[in-house]
């Protein structure tokens, strides 16, 4: 009955009976092998620069949710600022219309 042998990429070898001696693999197979092996470890590369970028990518997002949530405060603090120089001038000049351009208010009546 003859052996089956499997190597970690899951390539199964069989008709290798236990009493044999050692095989020697022609110089294409040991090529195919070497080309197999260098492209589990361009693959395994590739994977860890991906996993990289995708950290720093991240973190980008990470800090540009920081800085949309500052501005939003900045924002919210712009509005109320709006909110109490409205109502300080209309305190002290009644409701109406003002033309930012000219800064001539007509009160309405």
């Amino acid at each position: 009955m003859a052996a089956a042998n499997i190597s970690s990429d899951g390539t199964q070898f069989t008709n290798i009976p236990p009493e044999s001696k050692d095989i020697k693999f022609t110089g294409d197979e040991l090529k195919d092998l070497q080309e197999l092996q260098t492209k589990y470890q361009e693959t395994q590369s590739m994977l860890g620069q991906l996993a990289v970028q995708k950290i720093l990518l991240n973190q980008q997002i990470d800090a540009l949710n920081i800085r949309t949530e500052e501005v939003k405060t900045q924002y919210q603090t712009v509005q109320q600022e709006e909110n109490d120089l409205v109502k300080k001038l209309n305190k002290k000049y009644g409701s109406g219309q003002l033309d930012p351009a000219t800064g001539v208010f007509t009160p309405t009546t």
